[in-house]
């Protein structure tokens, strides 16, 4: 079977969707292939969640957030959104998956975790399916 896509698009791609690709890069190693991508991209990643990354010996302090293409749809086998609602571009035969996880920007290290620790436990399990 060929290598899976998986992308995950949040509004501004500098929290969220960062800390998933993160995990999802550094979990599954070169089995899948992962994009991360925002409708409003903002101009840099989210501090609080690089360092709560790198508490998990996670690094996407270098990560730069990216516009949302349909060029990155196409090419995805699932697409996986956070609360980015109608912004992103449904095609038929896709796998299609919201996850309702709170945004990271302006929070508390403690809140930022609780949102990483939440990520992690769902990347985990798409990798199960995936790897299927």
């Amino acid at each position: 079977m060929a290598k899976p896509t998986v992308l995950f698009v949040c509004v501004h791609n500098a929290g969220r969707s960062q800390m998933a690709a993160g995990f999802l890069q550094s979990l599954a190693g070169d089995r899948i292939e992962v994009l991360s991508a925002g409708s409003e991209p903002k101009d840099q990643i989210n501090p609080v969640a690089v360092s709560a990354m790198a508490e998990e010996g996670i690094d996407i302090a270098n990560n730069t957030p990216k516009l949302l293409t349909i060029e990155a749809v196409k090419e995805s086998d699932v697409v996986i959104t956070m609360g980015c609602g109608d912004a992103c571009p449904i095609f038929p035969g896709k796998r299609y998956e919201d996850w309702e996880l709170d945004d990271p920007a302006g929070q508390d290290a403690d809140t930022v975790r609780r949102i990483r620790d939440d990520i992690r436990g769902r990347v985990e399990a798409l990798i199960g399916e995936l790897a299927e």
